[in-house]
């Protein structure tokens, strides 16, 4: 990767990345939150919103909260945005090079935020294995990490990337078999972007703790913590050591009209509220023994 020039480094930052599952919707929970958890840099997917219809919807209230905002959206489906207090330089839309499924679809937003470049990402779902989708969501992967291997040194992957990085990320490996998500070809370029440099800081910090940040919202799946990690923050060589913090907010998938997505927060250089984690709250119960049958694949 390339070295950064003549950008500040700001300290203390604490970023997050939330599939909100649709922004229109999920504003009386979005807001809050934001008063709540004091993001400097936040990273949205799932959007659906054009970006002339964000602005609308959200750019007074972002405004009255010091957030610059960098948009690649469009209208009912997929759609990605960056909120940033610290500077918002040089933003890039989509991922140069990458196919589209026919046309080019609004799934990356990037610039550079305190001094480090933050990408917000939707990776394709792939529906399927051996789908056409699902070779779709290869060949995007596939020029993400060479993107990222263009790009500069200080960096930050956010977003829904719909892998589960290993067996530990699913509830029960074995009902994920034949589905997405959790296949070779797919773990397997997600390690090559890992591969460049990039750290998974939540599962670095707690390697060996139950973690999720996906549960359907059927069959009961979040009272019985019945869920995948597939919201992930990497990063680079060079920011990962400034971790102080890294966990999933699954407070913000409680409650009235949730996402089914909780945001993932990490803290670079110092931890507001401390080295919490890696579920914040835990669950209660977690799901048992007993076997799932997995719901139909959003």
């Amino acid at each position: 990767m390339r070295a950064l020039v003549a950008v500040t480094t700001v300290a203390g930052v604490r970023v997050a990345t939330w599939n909100v599952n649709s922004v229109k919707q999920r504003v009386p929970r979005l807001l809050p939150w934001l008063d709540q958890r004091k993001p400097d840099v936040v990273c949205l997917q799932e959007t659906k919103l054009a970006d002339d219809a964000f602005r609308a919807l959200l750019g007074v209230a972002l405004n009255e909260r010091g957030y610059e905002v960098a948009l690649f959206g469009e209208a009912q489906w997929n759609g990605v945005a960056l909120l940033s207090r610290v500077g918002l330089e040089d933003v890039e839309v989509g991922i140069a090079g990458a196919p589209g499924f026919p046309h080019v679809e609004a799934r990356a937003v990037a610039a550079t935020c305190g001094g480090v470049r933050v990408h917000s990402l939707y990776v394709p779902n792939g529906r399927e294995p051996e789908s056409d989708h699902y070779k779709y969501k290869l060949e995007w992967l596939a020029a993400l990490r060479d993107v990222l291997d263009a790009g500069p040194d200080d960096a930050l992957v956010c977003g829904d990337i719909n892998i589960a990085p290993a067996d530990a990320d699913v509830f029960d490996p074995e009902s994920f078999i034949g589905h997405t998500h959790v296949t070779e070809p797919e773990r397997a370029a997600l390690r090559a972007i890992e591969a460049l440099g990039f750290h998974d800081v939540v599962r670095e910090r707690w390697p060996n703790e139950r973690i999720f940040s996906y549960w359907d919202y059927r069959a009961g799946m979040f009272h019985r913590d019945l869920g995948m990690r597939i919201d992930l923050v990497l990063a680079s060589d060079s920011v990962a050591p400034r971790v102080q913090a890294a966990w999933v907010d699954r407070h913000a998938r409680k409650g009235t009209g949730p996402s089914d997505h909780a945001p993932v927060v990490v803290d670079l250089d110092e931890a507001p509220d401390g080295d919490i984690g890696p579920v914040v709250p835990p669950p209660s119960s977690p799901g048992g023994k007993k076997k799932v049958k997995l719901p139909q694949s959003k």
